[in-house]
């Protein structure tokens, strides 16, 4: 049977729509192997739980900072956080009571879905990644999110710089999530709709 030449196109079309899919997904996936999110959730969205929560992210940060010191591989970044979970847990309680509060605190890891995400100075695309997740109270405000390892965002949440070089990272993956290629937003989008997608097939 010949194709019609709309159809070939459509046919081609699909083709390129499926390997370039592929590539983002591989590229993105060797990312985020790359990377520990940080998560810190708060009670709730009143102005006080949210001024909590930032004084919690300030010590869990000061806490990890140490631990992760003179790392450049992901999993042993994530061994020393997880055997430094109960010292993390007592640093975010502590400062809670220093705030004059007494809501309880979780810290865990864990390996999840995201969608995409934009913080101050760079972008993460949708994907599962393993993050340092904290939670206060309920957990039903909303969370202040970032890069523990490596450290992306300790410059800029403590004094406001820009994106850092990471030795985990390549600059290829340094700009990418700095947005230092055109079209970017247009890739992390496709890669949401794509990981949206495999969700839906999946449950």
């Amino acid at each position: 049977m010949k194709l019609k030449l709309w159809e070939l196109s459509l046919l081609v079309a699909l083709v390129i729509a499926i390997l370039w899919g592929a590539l983002l997904e591989q590229r993105q996936q060797n990312l985020s192997d790359k990377l520990i999110r940080l998560h810190v959730v708060a009670n709730s969205d009143e102005a006080a739980d949210q001024a909590l929560k930032l004084h919690v992210r300030d010590h869990v940060l000061a806490a990890a900072a140490p631990l992760l010191e003179g790392e450049t591989d992901r999993a042993a970044a994530e061994a020393a956080l997880a055997a430094h979970l109960p010292r993390i847990t007592e640093t975010a309680q502590a400062a809670i009571s220093d705030w004059g509060r007494d809501d309880p605190v979780s810290v865990s890891l864990t390996y999840q879905r995201h969608p995409t995400r934009a913080y101050d100075t760079f972008t993460l695309p949708a994907g599962r990644y393993s993050a340092l997740r904290v939670e206060i109270g309920t957990a039903r405000g909303p969370n202040w999110w970032c890069v523990v390892f490596p450290p992306l965002c300790l410059e800029t949440a403590v004094s406001g710089a820009g994106i850092i070089e990471a030795d985990a990272l390549t600059g290829e993956e340094v700009a990418l999530i700095a947005g230092g290629e055109s079209g970017y937003q247009v890739r992390f989008r496709t890669l949401e709709l794509i990981d949206g997608l495999r969700g839906i097939l999946a449950g």
